[in-house]
C-alpha cells in the first residue's frame, strides 16, 4: 500500500528545484550593450542633444516591467534604454533593422522585430515571452510617431501585456524628441532633448476592457503631465536616486 507513495516521494527528492519567476531572472546588460550604450548613444544623448533625465529612482531595477512612452522620433527607442540605466525590450518595425547604423543600435539596444504585417496578437504574444523572460519591455502607447510628441490617441496594447503578466506599468515621457528628428524630418535638429520618468501604475486588476481603458487613462495623463512640466533645469536626480542609475547630465 505505501510503495506508491514512496516511490513518488523518491521521484519528488530526484528533481531539481524550481526555477525562479521571471520577475527574479532579471536580464543583465550584455558587452554589446554596455558598449553600444556608453561609447554611442551616451555622447549621442548627453553630449549632441543636451540629454538629462530626472526620476530615475523610479525605475525598478529588478523584475520584468512594461515601459509605457510618447513617440515623436526613432531615437526613442535606444535613448530610452540609456535613461532607464536597464535594457529595455522595444517591438520596432522590422523595416528599422534594415536602416544603416541604426539597425544594430536599436537590436543591441534590446529591440526586436516586427512585421508590418504581423497581427496584434502575434506582437502580444512576442512581447509577453520578453516579459516572461524578465524584461523590461517597452510600449509606445500611441503605436506610431505623433507630430506633437504628445500622447494623443492610446491604444490599449501596453495595459494589456501588465495585466497578461501581472507587472507594472512605467509611465516615461521624452521631451523635445519630436523637434530633433520627427516625423518627415530628414535631418537631426541639435535640440535639448530630456527624458522624465513618472511613477509606476499597478497591472490592470483584469483583461476585461474597463480596466484596461482605466490603466491605459492613467498613463496617458501622467505622460502628458511630464510632458507638461517642460524641459529639466536644476539637479537632474535626487540625492536618493538609486545608485544603480545612471548619473545626471553636468
Amino acid at each position: 500500500m505505501n510503495r506508491p507513495v514512496k516511490a513518488v516521494k523518491r521521484v519528488l527528492r530526484r528533481r531539481k528545484p524550481a526555477e525562479p519567476p521571471a520577475l527574479i531572472r532579471t536580464p543583465r546588460p550584455s558587452l554589446t550593450y554596455r558598449l553600444v550604450s556608453y561609447l554611442l548613444v551616451f555622447p549621442i544623448y548627453r553630449l549632441l542633444f543636451r540629454g538629462r533625465t530626472a526620476g530615475n529612482g523610479n525605475v525598478p531595477m529588478d523584475g520584468a516591467l512594461v515601459v509605457v512612452a510618447n513617440h515623436g522620433s526613432h531615437l526613442d527607442p535606444p535613448l530610452l534604454g540609456h535613461a532607464l540605466g536597464r535594457p529595455v525590450a522595444f517591438m520596432a518595425k522590422a523595416e528599422l533593422f534594415k536602416i544603416p547604423l541604426l539597425g544594430p543600435i536599436i537590436r543591441a539596444c534590446g529591440a526586436y522585430p516586427v512585421s508590418r504585417g504581423a497581427s496584434d496578437r502575434e506582437a502580444i504574444r512576442v512581447a509577453t515571452d520578453r516579459l516572461d523572460q524578465g524584461w523590461a519591455t517597452g510600449v509606445f502607447i500611441d503605436g506610431t510617431r505623433q507630430v506633437d510628441g504628445r500622447v494623443n490617441n492610446p491604444q490599449a496594447g501596453a495595459a494589456l501585456l501588465a495585466a497578461r503578466a501581472g507587472v507594472p506599468l512605467l509611465p516615461v515621457a521624452i521631451i523635445n524628441s519630436h523637434r530633433a528628428l520627427g516625423t518627415g524630418s530628414r535631418s537631426a535638429r541639435l535640440v535639448p532633448v530630456h527624458i522624465r520618468i513618472g511613477t509606476p501604475i499597478p497591472p490592470p486588476a483584469s483583461r476585461k476592457r474597463a480596466d484596461l481603458d482605466q490603466a491605459t487613462a492613467a498613463c496617458q495623463a501622467q505622460i502628458n503631465a511630464l510632458l507638461d512640466q517642460g524641459l529639466i533645469s536644476g539637479p537632474a536626480l535626487p540625492p536618493e536616486a538609486d545608485q544603480n542609475a545612471l548619473p545626471p547630465s553636468p
